[in-house]
């Protein structure tokens, strides 16, 4: 199965209160904080909603 290797590369702070609570769901809280996800749709879902904030690399 396919992994996303995810990086926050940007502050939380300021945000809105849903991309605050999307990044904590994705393990994410300090820039810099990375995370291995499973490539699929919800994963996508939640990468579409605060991409501006995050560095992604796909692994296979």
């Amino acid at each position: 199965m396919a992994t996303i290797n995810i990086k926050l590369v940007k502050s939380l702070n300021g945000r809105i209160a849903k991309h605050k609570a999307t990044a904590e769901a994705l393990g994410l809280r300090r820039i810099g904080d990375t995370t291995v996800q499973p490539d699929n749709a919800a994963t996508r879902g939640k990468l579409a909603s605060i991409g501006y904030l995050l560095q992604v690399t796909e692994e296979k």
